[in-house]
């Protein structure tokens, strides 16, 4: 699975070249970030509402879609996937309620 992030990582950092109108992702990081968040947010809508219709594909499908979003954002914030996985990593191991009580905010 990380190689996958990491291909798409590298695609959604090249389309910060692209010209709006060629590209998905360039019109998206043309908009900005207010509008690669109504995406995120519109996306996990659409993930909660595919869980109540209790279709596994469309759930999937609408994950993907969610966390494309939410790579897009963290390519515009210059974060890295690793970083991302990085924390997950720290977690594993920890009780959520311990994880959760150790937060700085």
């Amino acid at each position: 699975m990380d190689s996958v992030l990491k291909e798409l990582e590298d695609v959604l950092e090249q389309r910060k070249a692209a010209k709006a109108d060629e590209s998905y992702v360039a019109s998206l990081y043309a908009k900005g970030e207010d509008e690669i968040l109504k995406k995120i947010a519109e996306e996990a809508a659409e993930v909660i509402m595919a869980t109540k219709d209790d279709i596994n594909d469309k759930i999937i499908y609408k994950v993907a879609d969610l966390w494309f979003h939410t790579l897009v954002l963290l390519r515009l914030k210059g974060i890295e996937v690793d970083a991302i996985t990085n924390e997950l990593s720290r977690r594993f191991g920890l009780s959520g309620l311990e994880e959760k009580a150790n937060r700085n905010n």
